[in-house]
């Protein structure tokens, strides 16, 4: 949430990580960016570690309120939704909010999620948690879907999960 470089390395540094969790999981990825044009697109780092994941500009705060996003989420046929990315008091309210509404199983990964503004953050996720989101972390979230140690999901992830 604070701006400072160490935080920023940091929330990037878990952002990354479960975008590589999520590819050797074959956990589909849908990028949005808010008005690239003029704020610019995806962080470089973050951008390096995507390949060829579809990427979205977009106008609207909301992403399910664009309509190739929503159909895009709508074509993945999945009920559940794990959220990350900036501006958590803004674009990531109004996107959990609307997938909260249309039934959508909405976790938050609270660490991977930033605010230009601290406490704008933190009253976000207040909101989100209150509305019927599911909070949660980066590992929490990347344990969760491997479920257990012993697998072949967990040794290909081992790496990634030690680092």
């Amino acid at each position: 949430m604070p701006r400072n470089a160490a935080a920023v390395n940091q929330f990037l540094q878990r952002v990354i990580k479960l975008i590589r969790c999520a590819q050797l999981l074959e956990i589909p990825i849908l990028v949005t960016e808010q008005n690239p044009g003029k704020l610019g697109g995806t962080n470089d780092q973050v951008a390096g570690v995507l390949g060829d994941a579809p990427r979205y500009g977009k106008m609207e705060f909301g992403c399910l309120e664009n309509a190739d996003v929503h159909e895009a989420v709508k074509q993945q046929g999945r009920k559940q939704l794990l959220i990350v990315g900036m501006e958590g008091h803004i674009c990531i309210m109004q996107t959990v909010l609307r997938a909260l509404e249309e039934g959508y199983e909405t976790y938050v990964v609270a660490d991977c999620i930033m605010s230009r503004d601290a406490e704008e953050c933190r009253a976000g996720l207040a909101r989100m948690d209150k509305a019927g989101a599911t909070l949660v972390t980066s590992e929490m979230a990347i344990f969760e879907v491997l479920k257990g140690a012993g697998t072949d999901d967990f040794r290909r992830l081992l790496p990634l999960l030690k680092g």
